[in-house]
């Protein structure tokens, strides 16, 4: 695997970082990590798979360090308190150590097979690959409402451009990672933040899935974007 471009002080270890923010979430970490795993196995060079969890009250916990005893790549973070997916998820990102790093939820809503295709295109010369949704499979008309109406929201009090039906689900060089770091921003907003460090950014379309197992369990209007 071809490393992308490298910046900053923090040289990475890595090839491929893959962050994931986590809460109440016990039930889809096996099915996560055996596809996730798959995948970057196939893509080769090495990696890290980071879980950042809020702290849980079911058994996520305990089932991720059984993983981790398994296979010491995959790591993990235990926020003191609940902080959010947005914190979760910027945690994530400054303590990753890979050339680049892919932002991705546990649900498998967001496949895991189209990660090569997003690196694919970060090796084409662009330093942020956004997976873009051209299906939301299992969403109801009133989250789909509210979809519409946060972007328009967004783009009324921003004057940063937000790309639609977007989420976190994104590849990112080590170059933004550090402009990222640079900003200080612990409970950010990510796809803000990414649009308004800037740089060459484009996207891959895909078909979104339903959850694989239970429902979502951060906040409803933000993962409703």
């Amino acid at each position: 695997m071809p490393e992308p471009q490298t910046a900053g002080d923090h040289e990475p270890t890595c090839d491929l970082s893959v962050v994931v923010p986590v809460y109440k979430e016990e039930a889809n970490i096996a099915p996560f990590l055996e596809r996730m795993e798959s995948v970057l196995k196939n893509l080769g060079g090495s990696y890290e798979i980071i879980f950042c969890l809020d702290p849980s009250p079911d058994r996520t916990e305990e089932v991720i360090l059984e993983e981790i005893n398994r296979d010491p790549r995959i790591k993990l973070v235990v926020f003191s308190r609940r902080f959010g997916q947005p914190s979760a998820t910027m945690a994530g990102l400054l303590l990753c150590k890979g050339a680049a790093c892919v932002v991705i939820d546990v649900d498998l809503q967001d496949p895991p097979e189209l990660i090569p295709e997003l690196y694919t295109r970060l090796r084409q010369g662009y330093e942020v690959v956004y997976a873009k949704r051209h299906s939301r499979k299992g969403e109801t008309v009133v989250k789909r409402i509210v979809s519409k109406f946060g972007y328009w929201v967004i783009a009324r009090l921003s004057d940063v451009q937000i790309p639609r039906d977007t989420g976190d689900f994104r590849i990112m060089t080590r170059r933004v990672i550090e402009e990222l770091r640079a900003l200080n921003e612990s409970h950010g907003f990510l796809r803000g933040l990414v649009a308004y460090v800037g740089f060459k950014q484009t996207f891959v379309e895909y078909e979104r899935d339903e959850r694989a197992h239970g429902h979502g369990n951060y906040n409803r209007f933000v993962g409703s974007l």
